[in-house]
This record gives C-alpha cells, structure tokens and sequence, in this order.
C-alpha cells in the first residue's frame, strides 16, 4: 500500500453518468472523549503540516506550494507567507510536506521539506531517475515578523532524495533538544535504481549510499552532518546534495531500512532527545519505532514485527540479526490501514490517564489512538483522513491541532476542558444551494453536535435581509428572490455557550452549469507510459460556455478501498499526463485512476463530474518447461504454469533462479519463447494475453546406470528402478557380453569464452561422447586405458547438452571428463568429474 491513503466514497454509476448531484447526510463531527472538546481551527485545503512558533504563530504547508499563517490571534492570513508552487511537483503526492521553526526565535529560521522541479515535467515512473526527475529538497528559510519569508533567504540543507513513483516521499521535519535538525525520507515508492522494482519489492532503503528510505540527523545551519552521528567512519561520505559512490554509507543517517516514515515526533518531557517513527506499511503491518541512532528497522526485509510475507497470520522466522523490531504495530482487520500524525501529550495538558501517552492517527479510518504502556486505546473517532499531529498553544495551556483532508481541508483542535461546559460546534448545509428564482431551500444544522450532550438551540441568518430565525429544530425552509446570498448557523447549548458561525452560499435565479467530459471517452482504457488528454467542457445556462479557468481537474488512483493522490487540482480545457503503472502486482487486480471534472460559474454554483479511467488489463501466463518449474516475478516466486494480472505497457520484473527436483538435479534457464537468454530481465507487458514460458535445462552431468545389460531382450536391469530409461535394441553394440554394465551421463554445460575447445576421455572399454549433437569422441571397443580426444567449437554463454556413454565389462570402471580451451582453461561451468 502506499504512503497516503483516503477513504473513497463509491458514486452509483448510473448517477455519475446522468451528472446527478446527490446531497448526502451531513458531515459529522468527531467523537471525543467526556472533557474535551474538538473544534475547527481554519478551512486549509489540502494541509499538510503544522508547526508553532514560539510567539504563537501557527504555520500551515499546503501540498500545493503555500506556507499559511495563522497569526496568535487566532486570523488566518489570505496572502500566503511564502509560495513555491511554481517551483515544485505536486502530482501523485509530492508537494509541500513539512515544515518546522528553529527553537531560537532570535533567528526566525524556518525548515520546510518540499519536491522540487528540476525538468519541465514531473515524471512518475516504474524505476530510475530519468534526467529531469523532480527531488526531494529540506531548506531553510527566514520568515519575517511581516509574516512574509523572502524566497531568497533559502539555504539548501538536503537536496536530491529520490522520488520514482511519487509517493513514499514522508517529509516530515523536526528540530530535536540535541539542536539538530532530524528529517524522515521514504523509498520512493519505486526504486531510484529502476532494479529491484516497486511496493515490496523496492530496495532502497538497503542502499546506505542514498538517503531515501532514513531519518537522517544535520547540522540545522548548513546542513552537514551531525557530530556524534552512527556513520561516520571508514567507508562514510556525505549525501548531502546527492547520493554517494555505491558502498559507501551516507554519513547524514541516524537510522535506516523505513518504507515510508511519514511522520514522526519528539517527546517535549523526556530529559534527551527521544522520538517515535510511524513507517506507513505494506500490506500487513503499521508501525511505530523507537528511533535510535543507527537502527535497521528491516524494509523491505520486514514489514512491522514480520517478515515481509504478505501474511498476517506468518511471520516468516526469527528477526535477522542487527535489525529492529517496532515497539508497536498493528493490522488491518479493523478498517485502519494507514498510520500518518504522531504527538507526545505533554506533561500536565491533559488527565493523568494520558501522561506520558503517544498519540497516533489513522488516515483510513479516521481514528486518534494512544500507546502507553505498551498498550494501545482509541482517543476518538471521525477525525476524516488526518495528516499530522501538533500540540499547540491554546487558552492558557496547550491543545492538540491536527489537519485532515476532509471536507476540502480543515485544520482542526482538541482540547481539554474538564468539568468546564464545552462550547458546542455548529455544521450547516442546504439542498438546493442553486436554482431558478424565487428558490426555496432546506437550511440543515443536524451535523451540529454539543460535546456535553445538551438540547440545541439554532440560530439562523438567512444572509437576504429578511429577519433571523431562532428554532429548536435542526433544519428551516427558506425561500430566496434571485441574487446570491450567504446563509449562517450558530448554536447554543442550554448554558448558554455559544458556537462559532458556519456559512453556506445559495445562487437563486442562478443554475449550476452543466459539465462533461469528454476524454478520455467512457469505456476507454489506458496503457501504463502512454500519454493522455483529459478534455472537457462545461455550459450555464446564465453565463454560456464556462472558460477554462473555472474548469478544474483531479485525478486519483483508486487502489481497494481506498485512494492515492495522483495529480491536480489544474485549471483548463485540457490536462495531459502520463499514466502511471500499479503500486505493486497485487495491485494490478483492483487499482484504477477516478478523474473528475469540477465547473464553477461566475456565481459560485459547482457541479462535478467524474469518470473512472480503467488500465488495460492482461492475463499473463507465466509457463515452465518443463512444467512445475519456479521462476520469480516482480519478487514473488511462482510455479509455471501461472496466470496473474498485469497491466499493458507494465514492466515485470523476471528472474529464473537455479534449482534443483525431487532427484537433487539443477535445473538453469536456457532460453524464453520469445528468444530472450537472460535468466533476469525486464519484460514489458503488452497489450493482450500472453504466454511467456520459460525453458530450463539441466546443468552439469547425470548418470543412469544399468547392470546385467541384457543384448538380446528389450530390456535391461537397473539399480535404480524408479528412473526410466530403455536403451531399446539398438544399442548397446553388439558384441558386447552379457556380464557388462553401462552408465549414460547426460546434461548440459555453458561455455564462458566462444573457443575451439579440446574434450578427453578415459577409458578402458568402450565410449562416445557428443557436445551439441555432435559426435566428437567415437571408442567403441575394447582396449588398454587410454585418453581419446576430440574438439569442438562452442558459442560464449549458450547452454550445450552433452551426453557421455561408457561401457564396461571389467567392473573397475573409471570415466573422466575434461576440457579445455585453445587459450583458457575451465570455461564451461560445471567442471565434472564421473566416476561411476
């Protein structure tokens, strides 16, 4: 699974064509535990990371570029501090990750981790870094007491952190009470090498001379190395800027082997610098690790406290020597599936029950929970998709914020009020917010909720200069003349605490326009690599045809029951983009791309359409011959024959490994049916069902033997029944008596060097032997021992069968078989010698 995940409503298909927009309930607020309250913040779209300065500024990265303020106040700033959208990749989910602000205020230094553009596209790929692939980048900015930082006070401090497939990318930035800036980076989702391959199969965080997949640990001025750090010794250099020669260690690594450790916090109360790691997992396991200075937490050798096996009920033996087992993981079996925020509670905020307890949220099922004491308990529930954890000043003390996707993008709060009324939360929609005048719509409060659980009160505002409403019921009729008007709720329990105002826009006289895609068509499938227009246009019935600067484009890759952010939002008529391939090969089965096209007139009103964009799947078979073999794809072993799915235009990755049957012989790949040698290889999936069937031979040299050959007859005694083989009347010769035996070795040998190589034989009755098919040694009688030669002229790399048969009627037998080149010696592997 991937690094991000969000839960994905499931649009009827018949509805989706017809363009119907179907109100649903309204949305609710989370669950929280008695004496907290929870409440929103600010409206942020796609909010990746917080962080505090130490006047109370709260700073806010959006994914999309743009670093928010919201001044100690409490005011959200319209004009971003700092914008770099025009500078970054934002497709799949890279973008603005994370931010931090350095603990010395007198510096009004800032970090922010950020995927930097380095071409004129933003590639995603199966592997490697093509020229132009966009990096990982951690800089440090100044931000001004103006709440503006000047692009130009950028130091880079981190650069070239590969991201392939452009997800696993974590990001998260945090600056520990040792001083040093601490930075998480994941594998890339693909590996930056393009070998090793994709999901479960990406090496990357092995390699030590790279920093992807690591929490790496810098000087938070330039940069370099902390002192002090695991890895900086012999065989160590610098990362810094990119990655270092291969077998080299990255000297800015304080811990490696992570997938995707996308977010990770200090513990403000501990007397050093203690923090725990939340590594998004696989398909199994999340996890929580226990960062330690020069850990191997095992991916992709592990995933959580297993081997990576893919199994949650096997574990796949004891835990290597030198890596890492997670002081914490969990499973999937209870909707959760993707670990993302993590946050100390700080001495003396909350309860006692909370001390010294670490908070972790879950992007899947939109929980808060708690470990402490090795324990893990649920804080509360319906948090939406959050993404990071922080605490921050609130009221006196200290308060949990956190940001979540839900709802377009929300910063959000969590407080401790104890026995304190709790001031209640006001959420408002209306059914039809657009529509000819005089239109008459239904207000709706009832996602509104008191925390102590007293009888609402609903004030209302109808925003057209008619006068407000005061109702016990959660929802009023209003009717509107023409004009677009803002209707807003508040809420009071029976103590009288009052709720922060929501807003709802209403167009009357005034029809939501009409949008529709037209490419990719419906039914229409793609090919992994090609390149795609996504085409569309949208018509109002008040404002004509609606311009390309109010069409917006989205695209995800839906993967299960859940989805991966993949590009937009972009404005246009038209949007190209290379198609990606699946996450991994599991994926393959059940992972598409959902596109949507969302139109907004010069009034507000909205509609959304969408299309579900199906990759062109393909059967592959992957044969053996002989059958029953074992060959391996994209990492997982499997016996020929195998159908799996694929997707056209899908690179797999195939290997025939060496291997031996039931009798102890080797088997090694000859050649594929498509003509191919190689026993790894990079095999393209094309564009309908296929067979690929690889052909193994033998290796090395077998012997059948017999005894009491019997000339006469049409059968002969063996001394091992169980291996079939009849040399039928024509052979042996004859002439020979009835007290002899004879051993038929037979197999094959690959030639390292092409050569004219020399062939010998020992032997004191009869033999034959052919390279190739070819007879080359021919002593077929009786005589003293003796070496007989014969030379052949072989091709470098190319399997050659050999079959040698020796005959003796002395019972002392010893047959030898050597070879030798006109310019090397020992070229064909395996060198044998048969001694029957």
């Amino acid at each position: 699974m991937n690094g991000m995940r969000s839960l994905v409503a499931v649009v009827t298909g018949a509805l989706v064509a017809a363009g119907l927009v179907v109100a649903g309930p309204p949305p609710a607020t989370a669950a929280v535990p008695a004496g907290f309250t929870e409440s929103l913040v600010a409206s942020v779209p796609n909010p990746s990371a917080i962080a505090f300065t130490a006047d109370g500024r709260m700073l806010v990265t959006q994914q999309s570029g743009s670093l928010r303020v919201r001044t100690a106040a409490g005011t959200l700033l319209a004009t971003p501090a700092l914008n770099l959208s025009s500078r970054l990749c934002t497709n799949s989910e890279r973008g603005l990750l994370g931010v931090a602000t350095d603990p010395d205020p007198t510096t009004r230094a800032i970090y922010l981790f950020y995927t930097a553009r380095t071409g004129t596209t933003c590639p995603t790929s199966q592997g490697g870094t093509p020229a132009g692939a966009p990096v990982n980048r951690v800089s440090r900015f100044v931000l001004g007491d103006d709440n503006v930082v000047d692009p130009a006070s950028e130091t880079v401090l981190l650069d070239g952190i590969a991201s392939p497939a452009g997800n696993h990318n974590a990001g998260d930035v945090h600056v520990g009470k040792d001083g040093y800036l601490y930075v998480s980076t994941g594998d890339g989702g693909c590996d930056y090498k393009g070998d090793s391959g994709c999901g479960g199969n990406n090496d990357a965080s092995r390699d030590r001379n790279v920093l992807n997949g690591k929490i790496l640990r810098v000087d938070r001025t330039t940069g370099a190395p902390a002192p002090g750090n695991p890895f900086l010794g012999t065989g160590s250099a610098s990362c810094r800027l990119a990655p270092a020669a291969a077998g080299t260690i990255c000297r800015e690594t304080f811990a490696w082997g992570l997938r995707n450790p996308f977010r990770f916090a200090f513990d403000p109360d501990a007397s050093g610098t203690v923090f725990h790691v939340n590594d998004v997992g696989q398909n199994v396991w999340e996890e929580i690790d226990l960062g330690a200075s020069g850990a191997d937490y095992g991916w992709p050798v592990r995933e959580g406290h297993c081997a990576q096996t893919g199994s949650a009920t096997s574990c796949g033996g004891a835990l290597p020597a030198g890596m890492t087992n997670p002081i914490h993981d969990y499973g999937r079996s209870t909707g959760c599936g993707s670990i993302t925020g993590g946050a100390f509670v700080p001495d003396g905020v909350w309860p006692a029950a909370y001390e010294d307890g670490y908070l972790f949220s879950d992007y899947n099922c939109g929980k808060l929970m708690m470990l402490e004491g090795g324990v893990r308990t649920d804080v509360s529930t319906g948090l939406g998709a959050a993404v990071h954890l922080e605490f921050g000043p609130w009221s006196g003390s200290q308060a949990l914020y956190y940001t979540t996707y839900a709802n377009g993008g929300e910063i959000r709060r969590l407080a401790y009020t104890g026995t304190a009324n709790r001031t209640p939360t006001a959420a408002l929609t209306a059914s039809p917010t657009s529509g000819a005048a005089p239109l008459t719509t239904t207000l709706d409060g009832r996602g509104s909720s008191d925390p102590d659980g007293g009888t609402l009160t609903y004030l209302w505002q109808f925003g057209d200069g008619t006068p407000d409403a005061t109702t016990t019921s959660p929802t009023v009729q209003h009717t509107y003349a023409a004009g677009t008007w803002t209707a807003t709720l508040r809420v009071r329990d029976p103590q009288g605490a009052t709720s922060a105002a929501v807003t709802t826009r209403i167009s009357s006289g005034n029809t939501a326009p009409t949008a529709q895609i037209t490419s990719p068509a419906a039914g229409a499938t793609f090919v992994v690599g090609q390149s795609y227009t996504l085409s569309g246009s949208a018509t109002d019935a008040q404002d004509g045809t609606v311009p390309g600067s109010r069409l917006s484009w989205t695209v995800v890759r839906v993967h299960d029951q859940h989805t991966h952010p993949f590009l937009g939002p972009v404005t246009g008529t038209s949007v190209s983009f290379e198609a990606p391939g699946p996450e991994d090969l599991a994926a393959a089965a059940n992972s598409h791309l959902r596109i949507a096209l969302t139109a907004t007139d010069s009034q507000g009103a909205t509609t959304t359409v969408t299309r579900d964009f199906l990759p062109r799947t393909v059967d592959v078979t992957l044969a053996t011959s002989p059958a029953g073999r074992t060959l391996t794809v994209n990492g997982q072993t499997v016996t020929g024959p195998t159908t799996l799915t694929s997707w056209a235009g899908f690179d797999l990755r195939l290997a025939v490994p060496s291997q031996q049957d039931a009798q102890g012989r080797t088997y090694e790949l000859d050649r594929w049916s498509d003509g191919s040698t190689a026993a790894s290889r990079t095999w393209r999936t094309p564009s309908a069902a296929t067979t690929l069937t690889a052909t193994l031979g033998l290796r090395g040299l077998r012997a059948v033997y017999y005894d009491d050959v019997d000339l006469t007859g049409t059968t002969v005694t063996r001394t091992d029944p169980s291996i079939a083989f009849d040399w039928g009347l024509a052979a042996p010769v004859s002439g020979i008596g009835a007290d002899t035996f004879s051993v038929r070795w037979s197999g094959s040998v690959v030639p390292r060097y092409s050569q004219t190589y020399t062939f010998a034989t020992t032997s004191d009755d009869g033999v034959r032997l052919w390279v190739d098919g070819r007879l080359v040694i021919d002593r077929w009688t009786n005589h003293s021992r003796r070496v007989d030669t014969g030379t052949v002229t072989l091709t470098a790399g190319q399997s050659v069968p050999i079959v040698l048969e020796y005959f003796d009627n002395l019972r002392n037998a010893v047959a030898e078989l050597r070879w030798s080149s006109t310019s090397q010696t020992s070229e064909i592997v395996p060198t044998t010698r048969l001694r029957p």
